[in-house]
């Protein structure tokens, strides 16, 4: 029998790091920038955080943690490590205009390397004996659920089991989508990821915008790295071990037709297409198991066809999406 109330928390914690990555993507790709270099941030997020705690961990020599500072210093870590990835792609692609394609994919390949190279240092100086780092009891602070959650049967499993930064992905998808809808400031971002020149003409900067909302959305992708590390995985780093998550995110994007709000409910639905294949019986036949792998990716192109047959402009990307801006050809 399908066991729904054990698939959905797991499908929820799955769909996490998507949400982050979404979310900071398409809040990128609503300035004109195609940041495809998200894994690449993802990585670089999870890698800081595990840094920070790690540091944090050796400081405490034993001693109990403090629980503000367990969450604070990852958290600081990681969004500084993702800042300054998201600077160097506006330095790269709106300061010096290259291609924002060849830039994102090169970002995606430095990262996971930048994350495997100070993975596998933090490995040596521990002395594992196994390929990994374990960070327990800082992930037992992130991972803390609801005190409810264990007195309210299937609806705490459902609701209430999830550590904070699976709530505060929600929140922030969906402040986001009301910013971008509903403020001055999202006004100024569409404008510019529509049509920069006219947005130039109207005084609107065009730098300003598309480095603020890069390297924001860069930002809350790297908590998607973060969440994946300490929440998810218990505090586990493994070199490689993202998977493709970082380009589910940015399947996701298009999934939502670029609204954050609606990422927070196709998030859960990937996520559980993802995992889909751990409760359908499949047998011994792992070709089953790789077909259902691919649901995340089968429905996004299905999305993507049908929304390009409607026609409607409110479900396209912004018009100057992966265009440089050259504000002599206004």
């Amino acid at each position: 029998m399908f066991d729904l109330v054990s698939f959905i928390p797991r499908a929820v914690a799955q769909s996490i790091p998507l949400l982050y990555g979404s979310t900071g993507e398409t809040i990128t790709e609503k300035s004109g920038n195609l940041n495809l270099g998200i894994p690449g941030v993802m990585y670089v997020g999870g890698i800081c955080g595990v840094i920070g705690a790690f540091l944090y961990e050796q400081s405490c020599a034993g001693a109990p943690l403090n629980s503000a500072l367990a969450i604070l210093i990852p958290m600081a870590s990681c969004l500084m490590g993702s800042f300054l990835m998201g600077l160097l792609y506006c330095f790269l692609t709106v300061t010096l205009r290259a291609n924002q394609n060849v830039t994102g994919l090169a970002m995606t390949t430095f990262g996971v390397g930048f994350g495997n190279f100070f993975g596998g240092s933090l490995i040596k100086l521990t002395g594992s004996e196994v390929p990994s780092i374990a960070l327990s009891d800082t992930s037992a602070v992130f991972a803390r659920h609801l005190p409810a959650a264990d007195t309210t049967g299937w609806f705490g499993q459902v609701f209430l089991s999830y550590g904070f930064l699976a709530y505060l992905a929600i929140v922030i998808a969906l402040t986001a989508s009301a910013i971008i809808e509903h403020t001055r400031v999202g006004l100024y971002l569409r404008a510019v990821g529509e049509n920069p020149a006219t947005a130039d003409a109207a005084g609107i900067s065009i730098t300003k915008y598309k480095y603020f909302a890069t390297c924001i959305g860069c930002m809350i992708a790297g908590l998607g790295g973060l969440y994946y590390v300490m929440d998810y995985a218990s505090g586990v780093w493994s070199n490689d071990a993202f998977g493709d998550r970082g380009w589910l995110a940015i399947a996701l994007v298009i999934f939502t037709i670029w609204r954050p709000n609606v990422g927070v409910l196709a998030s859960i639905l990937f996520g559980g297409l993802y995992i889909l294949y751990l409760f359908i019986p499949t047998g011994t036949n792992l070709a089953y198991k790789e077909l259902y792998k691919m649901l995340p990716y089968v429905v996004t192109i299905v999305v993507l066809v049908i929304t390009s047959m409607r026609n409607k402009r409110e479900n396209q990307p912004p018009e100057s999406l992966g265009l440089p801006y050259f504000r002599e050809d206004r």
